[in-house]
């Protein structure tokens, strides 16, 4: 149930590790699935931001519309790419996937 992303390393599965500590994460399950409900805390929230920046070297500041939009492993992780491009590539890379040819 992997999914691809390239060179950034960020898939479903990998984000799905990141949840995996039931000290910060309790009420997720193991088995969690890519459009299972997620709903992460301020706290978890930061905690994961922190390990994203250490393991990926990817600084995100989501904004408050971000926030309310990571509702499953599948859109925080597509989140986490589209963020990723975007710092690597900012002229070619826009939310959503479109380019900027000019």
């Amino acid at each position: 149930m992997s999914t691809s992303t390239g060179a950034s390393g960020i898939d479903t599965d990998s984000v799905r590790e990141l949840l995996s500590d039931r000290k910060v994460f309790p009420g997720l399950p193991d088995d969690l699935g890519a459009d299972a409900e997620l709903v992460l805390d301020s706290l978890g929230l930061v905690w994961l931001l922190h390990v994203v920046e250490e393991r990926y070297g990817l600084v995100v500041e989501p904004t408050d519309d971000d926030i309310a939009g990571l509702t499953t492993l599948r859109r925080l992780t597509e989140y986490l790419r589209a963020e990723h491009l975007r710092t690597e590539y900012p002229r070619t890379a826009r939310k959503g996937g479109a380019r900027d040819d000019a």
